[in-house]
């Protein structure tokens, strides 16, 4: 296994640590920091997603096995804290329900191109889509702590997460829209 399919696979394993500092209550000096270790647990992980990119494309290392597992890490990580957020009633079950609705699609065609032998390559919307998904969850989950409540008097955390459901949109009808060959071939 070559570095950059490590460090996809370091990802799909700090979704479980991500979620025991979720669940588990850690305190210090009767202050709970189990939010902040999740956060930073969270920017941690979605920050291998360029790293092992960047990683394959430079030592000319792209897998078979990486192009399966990257996009599965970002899903279960994205997915992960959502289904959290709606726990935690942090965010509304909709935006959720956008934005995963979104992978499942995405995933079923790319399964339908795969099973006619075409690979789709990310493209600028989907990558800004991941960007903003991030940002967007990672400003939900700091929204109520110091400092950051201090700083942020607007609800910073909601406009995020509204730029990153409209960019969840727009880039699964782009998605859907420049495949719409290999849909309409695989549906044959």
């Amino acid at each position: 296994m070559n570095l950059a399919n490590k460090v996809t696979l370091s990802r799909i394993i700090l979704v479980p640590i991500f979620v025991l500092a979720l669940v588990i209550k850690i305190k210090y000096e009767n202050f709970d920091v189990s939010k902040y270790l999740a956060a930073a647990i969270f920017i941690i992980a979605a920050s291998t997603d360029g790293i092992d990119g960047y990683i394959a494309r430079k030592r000319q290392q792209v897998t078979t096995l990486g192009k399966f597992l990257d996009p599965l890490a970002d899903k279960l990580l994205v997915t992960t804290a959502l289904i959290w957020l709606v726990e935690k009633h942090e965010i509304s079950y909709w935006v959720a329900v956008i934005i995963i609705g979104r992978e499942f699609i995405v995933t079923g065609v790319r399964l339908v191109a795969a099973g006619e032998g075409v690979v789709i390559a990310a493209s600028i919307w989907g990558k800004l889509k991941t960007i903003t998904q991030i940002v967007a969850i990672v400003a939900v989950l700091i929204h109520d702590l110091e400092p950051f409540k201090q700083l942020f008097v607007y609800p910073v955390h909601s406009a995020a997460m509204a730029i990153a459901v409209i960019i969840t949109i727009y880039s699964g009808f782009d998605y859907v829209y420049k495949n719409r060959e290999v849909i309409k071939t695989g549906m044959k």
